[in-house]
């Protein structure tokens, strides 16, 4: 199993997602939960064609983290 960091950003009236370790791997959709498995799928079909392409597939690097502040 690979693990890939998606961030996911709130853009108003929907939720938009990229993977940093996979240039173009994007995505959108109405809830997180919706988006969270859409770009499952976006990151093997990326994957996917960066194989038939015979490029390189990038190994995950990319780590996120929250940090909590007084506010």
């Amino acid at each position: 199993m690979t693990q890939y960091t998606i961030i996911i950003e709130d853009a108003g009236s929907n939720y938009a997602a990229y993977v940093p370790d996979l240039p173009g791997c994007v995505g959108a959709a109405d809830t997180v939960e919706e988006l969270r498995e859409l770009m499952r799928e976006a990151i093997e079909f990326h994957i996917e064609g960066l194989r038939v392409e015979g490029q390189d597939v990038p190994a995950p690097s990319t780590k996120a983290a929250t940090i909590t502040i007084a506010s």
